[in-house]
């Protein structure tokens, strides 16, 4: 890969993305002076200005940005100081970001879903110099014996007064501070991985990292992947997430008619925003595309898979005339579908791919980390799907490592320094000039997850001779000779009211399958049909959608599950790489 800051013989990919004046800090003053105006269109107000409504514009939001930024510096947060942000879901977590980068703090997003206990461990690593939190989040902890206003120097509580912290209004009416301009390879931003083992890892990453790569490489005009000026585009994502960050700056950085942006996966409130303004362009989480599979299948129950009334068609006979029925898919118009986070099912990508009236719409899937950002895509279409595929689903293959910039290969578990041919299974490594700068407060776990330039996923997989991407498991998730992932997606297409399928492997016994069902049963024979060619497994255990621990991105907590289902049991994998 070229070095940073430089071209190669053809002018590359650094030279191209470095021309665009993307810097997190003066973000919305650069577009509110250089870029056409976007109508922001909101789930919710923000809670970092709750009294101003649901619909923003570029302006406004620059000129909130400064505000916050404002009473940020009034509370502490000075060059070089971390400003630790915990609410819950909004797109005002990338505006705190904002603000508190723009005055040379290093913003630290935590998600109101990691438990008290590992909050606490969190903030203990971050050291904060201002901590941003709501009443709920402190309520929470405080009854988990925690009290987190200690954690910090001051603590700025959002949404009205709470012992031990101020409020916005108590720091309001000093002058808007200026722009303090950082180095590209210094700290910008600090994010957490999921979590799904335990407590996450806290991810630096710099300028250069996310927004010199990641947002630029995105924010470029590419065929099909770019955000275009007619198009509406809606996020329903973790806004903690680092994704939320380089999200917002390529696809703001594109200019948009419109950007819909919802904090939940809430199906009236989706209903109601996506009617409303009806994607072009949608990204949402894995567990939101789920619960809303409703609305893509004209009502049909949640987890329909093939035959299901999915599309204007197939709505028109429950709501009335055809255009009653186009007008309440809210998917009718999106040309992309993008998911993140975690793997897709079968099912529910096919429903949605059926639901737009589009030609020919794509389904975007990638596989990435927090700690490098996508490492693979691969676009599905109607017809990559369009009849189940028996016990290797495609939604497996990954697609090819993105070209010019990530590199794959495969490695041996147990002797991770042993390269496997193409075509054999192994532990995953990628090599890509986003590779975060390491984890904070836990060098040795760092050191273990790197070997020079390469990077250990954790992932188990195959990187075919063709050059695609095959992901079967993490490795502390692992069952040795099958993919649970796998597993799990068969038994969606097999078991369309199956809602969640999670597979736990179990070390003295057969792997144990959770389900979730929209009836809360499901029946003996139907389920023996449907595993009768699949490796041997336990009887299912039927629990509510409520019961299945996830993280803030959606994912299961695995570890959780089994504490709830099987305790006692302990995993085959060894977890040494999560």
């Amino acid at each position: 890969m070229t070095a940073p800051g430089r071209t190669n013989r053809r002018g590359g990919l650094a030279s191209v993305v470095r021309r665009l004046p993307l810097d997190l800090g003066p973000f919305f003053d650069t577009l509110a002076s250089q870029r056409p105006s976007v109508d922001v269109r909101l789930g919710r107000p923000l809670d970092l200005a709750p009294d101003r409504g649901t619909c923003w514009d570029t302006a406004g939001l620059a000129r909130l940005v400064q505000e916050t930024a404002a009473w940020l510096a009034a509370a502490g947060a000075r060059p070089g100081s971390s400003v630790a942000i915990v609410k819950r879901n909004h797109w005002d977590y990338v505006l705190l970001a904002c603000a508190a980068a723009r005055l040379g703090a290093v913003p630290a997003l935590l998600s109101d879903r990691v438990a008290p206990d590992g909050l606490v461990a969190l903030l203990h690593r971050l050291r904060p110099d201002v901590l941003v939190t709501q009443r709920d989040v402190l309520v929470g902890a405080r009854a988990a014996g925690h009290d987190l206003d200690r954690l910090a120097v001051r603590t700025v509580c959002l949404d009205g007064p709470a012992e031990g912290t101020l409020t916005p209004d108590d720091l309001r009416g000093g002058a808007v501070p200026a722009v303090h301009t950082r180095g590209d390879d210094e700290p910008l931003a600090i994010i957490h991985t999921s979590g799904t083992t335990g407590v996450p890892k806290l991810v630096v990453h710099s300028t250069r990292t996310l927004i010199r790569r990641l947002s630029a490489f995105e924010a470029r005009p590419w065929p099909v992947l770019s955000v275009r000026g007619d198009d509406t585009v809606a996020s329903a994502i973790s806004f903690a997430h680092g994704r939320a960050l380089t999200w917002t700056v390529s696809a703001f950085w594109r200019a948009p008619r419109t950007v819909a942006l919802l904090p939940d996966s809430d199906v009236s409130t989706a209903a109601a925003l996506l009617r409303s303004h009806p994607p072009t362009v949608l990204e949402a989480m894995p567990s939101s595309y789920v619960r809303w599979q409703q609305l893509a299948g004209g009502g049909e129950r949640v987890g329909a898979g093939v035959g299901a009334g999915v599309g204007a068609e197939g709505a028109a006979g429950s709501l009335g005339p055809a255009g009653a029925a186009a007008a309440a898919n809210p998917f009718r118009d999106v040309r992309l579908f993008i998911s993140t986070f975690d793997a897709m099912h079968p099912p529910t990508v096919r429903a949605f791919l059926r639901a737009s009236q589009r030609r020919r719409p794509l389904w975007m899937q990638g596989w990435g980390q927090s700690e490098t950002g996508p490492l693979s895509f691969r676009f599905l279409t109607r017809k990559t799907l369009s009849a189940p595929t028996g016990r290797h689903p495609t939604t497996r293959d990954l697609g090819r490592p993105v070209p010019g910039w990530v590199r794959v290969k495969v490695a041996d578990p147990e002797q991770p320094g042993r390269a496997v041919r193409r075509g054999e299974t192994g532990m995953l490594y990628a090599r890509t000039g986003a590779l975060c700068l390491g984890y904070l407060g836990e060098p040795e776990r760092w050191a273990q997850k790197v070997d020079g330039p390469w990077f250990n996923t954790g992932d188990l997989g195959v990187h075919t001779r063709d050059g695609r991407v095959f992901v079967l498991d993490r490795e502390v998730d692992m069952v040795p000779g099958l993919s649970c992932v796998e597993i799990e997606d068969v038994l969606h297409e097999r078991l369309p009211d199956v809602e969640e399928a999670v597979l736990l492997s179990v070390a003295d016994g057969h792997p144990q399958p959770v389900l979730v069902t929209a009836a809360g049963e499901l029946d003996p024979q139907r389920w023996q049909d449907a595993v009768r060619d699949l490796p041997p497994l336990a009887e299912p255990l039927i629990v509510p959608w409520d019961a299945v621990p996830r993280t803030a991105t959606g994912k299961v907590r695995r570890h959780e599950l089994r504490e709830q289902v099987l305790a006692g049991s302990s995993p085959i994998g060894t977890g040494r790489w999560t």
